[in-house]
């Protein structure tokens, strides 16, 4: 098995636990927007957003540059590649037994 730092991918995914933080981020993939523009769609509040925002930060996935009162934000993607680096490992693992398993059936079905 690949080596992965255990307590990086633990802060991705948690960050990717929210459902308004994967929209967050599917909003950044479009480009980068300002912190008042990421906040329009949501019923929250700006000091709300700033929290979700701060836990993409923590996890790599968000960086944010200031420009005086202007906060501009922008995804970072190689976090998630790591996640999906670990997630491809275990979808072969269950590829591999869910092949052996059909294999099985199959050859049951013939006896």
């Amino acid at each position: 098995m690949v080596n992965y730092n255990s307590s990086s991918l633990d802060t991705v995914f948690s960050a990717l636990a929210d459902p308004t933080r994967r929209a967050i981020l599917a909003q950044l993939a479009e480009g980068d927007i300002t912190v008042k523009q990421l906040a329009e769609p949501y019923l929250m509040s700006l000091p709300a957003i700033s929290k979700h925002l701060k836990v993409l930060e923590k996890a790599g996935l968000l960086k944010r540059e200031i420009d005086g009162r202007i906060h501009r934000c922008h995804l970072e993607a190689a976090p998630l590649g790591a996640a999906a680096d670990w997630i491809s490992y275990y979808k072969q693992f269950w590829d591999s037994r869910l092949d052996s398993l059909a294999q099985y059936l199959e050859d049951s079905k013939r006896e």
